[in-house]
């Protein structure tokens, strides 16, 4: 599993895609949060606090995590080298979990240099510091878990063909829909009661819950659930494209 983890941080970083990643992450986010006017603009918001940050950077990662992971497993299957991986002494655990880790690791690496935003928040302030430290470290957990879901959709969406932008499109739609849509169909109430509720099955409901700072193991066990789901829909689908 090491070997496949180091071979994916090496895939990333030997050439232009790791550093394309986390530079237009960076990019598209200091925009909304500095220079284009609008909601999202922290200047014209009038509060220092990162709200307007955790609430675009999920729709960036529906499209930018799908980007980092479609490679993973459509280009050994183009290129033929999925079925010399899965004959090593290497079980499909070890070669999943490698990886997923080397993928989610660039999201992660993605993520530390906006701790930058939390120090100009921090100067912003007034007085100096006055920000919630509690929702915020809630929000980047809640950024690190949605991070871990999107990755092992991803992954699994990539197991599903050897066509690269298949993989992302199949991606982005899951992510999309495991996000957004239970919310949707919350608020269209189909049975006309409040008790019936499919947005307590969507991300975003324990994304928002978990960004309060207040971590609820309900919402852990949600996250990790969901991440274990995918990967054993990944797994299966790999041990039937070996028959």
């Amino acid at each position: 599993m090491r070997a496949i983890f180091l071979k994916e941080i090496n895939s990333f970083f030997s050439g232009i895609i790791g550093y394309l990643v986390i530079g237009v992450f960076l990019v598209v986010n200091g925009l909304f949060l500095w220079v284009f006017q609008g909601d999202f603009n922290i200047f014209d918001y009038g509060f220092a606090n990162l709200s307007s940050f955790f609430n675009i950077a999920p729709w960036i990662f529906v499209f930018l995590i799908p980007a980092i992971s479609m490679r993973s497993f459509s280009e050994e299957k183009k290129q033929g080298t999925l079925e010399m991986l899965l004959t090593k002494p290497l079980s499909a655990r070890q070669l999943i979990l490698g990886k997923y880790f080397g993928n989610l690791v660039l999201v992660l690496l993605a993520l530390l240099p906006t701790l930058l935003y939390v120090l100009t928040i921090d100067q912003l302030g007034k007085p100096t510091g006055n920000f919630d430290i509690g929702s915020t470290l809630g929000s980047y957990l809640g950024l690190i878990f949605l991070g871990g879901v999107f990755t092992a959709i991803g992954l699994f969406a990539s197991s599903l063909s050897r066509n690269q932008i298949v993989a992302f499109i199949s991606a982005v739609l899951l992510c999309f829909l495991c996000f957004f849509a239970f919310k949707g169909l919350s608020d269209t109430a189909l049975l006309g009661s409040d008790i019936y509720a499919p947005e307590y099955l969507g991300i975003r409901f324990h994304y928002e819950s978990i960004s309060r700072g207040v971590v609820d193991t309900r919402d852990v066990v949600y996250f990790l659930s969901l991440i274990v789901l995918f990967l054993a829909l990944t797994r299966i689908s790999l041990t039937t494209s070996r028959r």
